[in-house]
């Protein structure tokens, strides 16, 4: 069963402000959140999707090209 994190907990994973995170979703980057009562909650199986999304995208990146 999937469990869900705060924006909070999302920012921390990905070593960046919870502003940063609600951006996010704002633009419709980043994991989808899922919108609890007034909270929004990440489930962590998006929190891999987008991980994925993420290693796809970076791809054949080489520093300083």
């Amino acid at each position: 069963m999937d469990r869900y994190l705060t924006t909070a907990e999302v920012a921390h994973r990905y070593r960046t402000a919870e502003s940063t995170v609600r951006y996010w979703r704002h633009t419709g980057y980043g994991p989808r959140g899922v919108k609890v009562g007034r909270r929004v909650l990440y489930l962590e199986s998006e929190i891999a999707r987008f991980d994925q999304e993420l290693r796809e995208r970076s791809d054949g990146w080489v520093l300083g090209a």
